[in-house]
C-alpha cells in the first residue's frame, strides 16, 4: 500500500502552524475580535436596535442611556445601530480592497519573479517609481480623480497597495523557482503558465497570507481616512470614517459621537495587525523550535 507522504507532510505542517498560532495570545485575541466583527456585520439586521437611517428629532444629541446605549447624533439617529451597520461596510471595503490588490500583485509578481530579465526589470522599476509616492497622497489623488463613493474608494486603495503584494509575490516566486520540482517541471516541457499556477504559486503563497491579513487593517484605515476627508463613503452611509466626518463639528460638546467610531477603527486595525503578526511568527521557519 502506497502512503502519500506529501499529504502527510502538509497536514503535519498545518497542525504545527496552527499549534504555534494558538500559543500566541495576542494573535488569538485578534482573531477572536475579527470573528466578533464578522458576526456583528453578518447579523447587523437582527442585532441593530434601530435602522441606521431612522431619525428622531425629539431625541437629537441624546447622551448614552438605556434607550440609546451610545447616544444619538445631530439627526436623532442611534449611534450604536450605525456602528453595527457600519461594520458591514467597513469590513466589505477592507476585504474587497485586499482581494483586488492581491490579485493584481499575484499576476505582476509571478511574471516578474518567474521570467526575470527584462520583464522583471521593467516591472520593478515601474513599481519603484509608483511606490515613491506616499500611500495616502496617492490614494487621495486616485479617489479625487475617480470621484467620491465606496466603489471608487475600493479601486483607489486597491491600486495604491497592490505594489506591496507584487513585491512579496516576486520574492516568493524567485525563491521557489530554484527548487527541484520546478526544474523537473521545466525538464518535461511543461508550459510556463502551468508551472506558475500548479507548482510555484501554491508553494509561494504563505507570505501572501500574512501580508493579506495585515493589509486588512491598513486598507480599513486608509478607507476611513478617505471617508473622513469626504472622498470615500458618503452620507447617510454608516461607514466608520464617514461617521467621524459627521461628528467632527460636535467634538467639544458631544465627544461620544466621535469616540465610538474612532474606537471601532482602532480595535479593527489592531486586531488585524495582531493576527498578522501571529501568522508571521507561526509560518516563519526561523522561529521554530
Amino acid at each position: 500500500m502506497k502512503i502519500n507522504n506529501s499529504n502527510s507532510k502538509g497536514e503535519s505542517q498545518f497542525h504545527e502552524t496552527l499549534y504555534r498560532l494558538t500559543r500566541n495570545k495576542l494573535a488569538v485575541i485578534g482573531f477572536a475580535y475579527i470573528i466578533f466583527m464578522l458576526l456583528v456585520a453578518l447579523f447587523a439586521p437582527v442585532i441593530a436596535p434601530y435602522d441606521y437611517v431612522e431619525q428622531d428629532y425629539e431625541h437629537i444629541f441624546e447622551a448614552p442611556s438605556s434607550q440609546h446605549l451610545l447616544g444619538t447624533d445631530n439627526l436623532g439617529r442611534d449611534v450604536l445601530s450605525r456602528l453595527i451597520w457600519g461594520s458591514r461596510q467597513s469590513l466589505q471595503i477592507a476585504f474587497l480592497t485586499v482581494f483586488i490588490a492581491a490579485a493584481i500583485g499575484i499576476v505582476v509578481g509571478s511574471i516578474a519573479g518567474y521570467y526575470g530579465g527584462l520583464p522583471d526589470s521593467l516591472l520593478m522599476r515601474f513599481l519603484d517609481i509608483y511606490q515613491s509616492i506616499p500611500v495616502m497622497i496617492l490614494s487621495i489623488a486616485l479617489a479625487t480623480a475617480l470621484g467620491p463613493g465606496v466603489l471608487n474608494t475600493i479601486i483607489a486603495v486597491s491600486i495604491t497597495i497592490s505594489p506591496l503584494f507584487a513585491r512579496m509575490m516576486r520574492a516568493s516566486i524567485m525563491r521557489v523557482s530554484k527548487m527541484e520540482y520546478i526544474e523537473a517541471a521545466v525538464a518535461i516541457n511543461a508550459k510556463n503558465p502551468r508551472i506558475i499556477w500548479d507548482h510555484a504559486l501554491p508553494n509561494a503563497f504563505s507570505p501572501m497570507i500574512v501580508l493579506c491579513t495585515m493589509s486588512f487593517g491598513q486598507s480599513m484605515l486608509v478607507a476611513a481616512t478617505l471617508s473622513f476627508i469626504g472622498l470615500g463613503a458618503q452620507p447617510p452611509s454608516p461607514e466608520w470614517g464617514a461617521m467621524l466626518t459627521s461628528a467632527r463639528g460636535f467634538i467639544r460638546d458631544y465627544p461620544y459621537l466621535i469616540t465610538s467610531p474612532g474606537v471601532c477603527i482602532f480595535l479593527g486595525v489592531l486586531s488585524f495587525n495582531m493576527m498578522g503578526d501571529g501568522l508571521r511568527d507561526a509560518l516563519d521557519p526561523h522561529l521554530k523550535n
